[in-house]
């Protein structure tokens, strides 16, 4: 019965040391590359929401892609018919 434990542990010690070798690394991005681009918080946006008029233009951009549905379907209603 003892037997059994010491290759009860043992087995398990080798388990976890060969997950603890095959873990998962990193590795600093190169941005010499043309592959890697800066990180950070705004640097993946394709627009910069720090600029002056940035709200206005937001708005007026959800205003309109809201909008136009309902002036589409407004519109039609009381076009007359051909």
């Amino acid at each position: 019965m003892l037997a059994r434990a010491t290759v009860r542990t043992t087995t398990a010690t080798m388990a976890n040391q060969l997950v603890a070798r095959r873990a998962f690394t990193t590795t600093r991005a190169r941005l010499s590359s043309p592959y890697h681009y800066p990180e950070g918080p705004l640097s993946n946006l394709p627009f910069n929401p720090r600029t002056k008029g940035f709200a206005f233009w937001y708005w007026s951009f959800m205003a309109t892609g809201f909008g136009l549905p309902f002036a589409v379907a407004v519109w039609q209603t009381y076009h007359p018919a051909k």
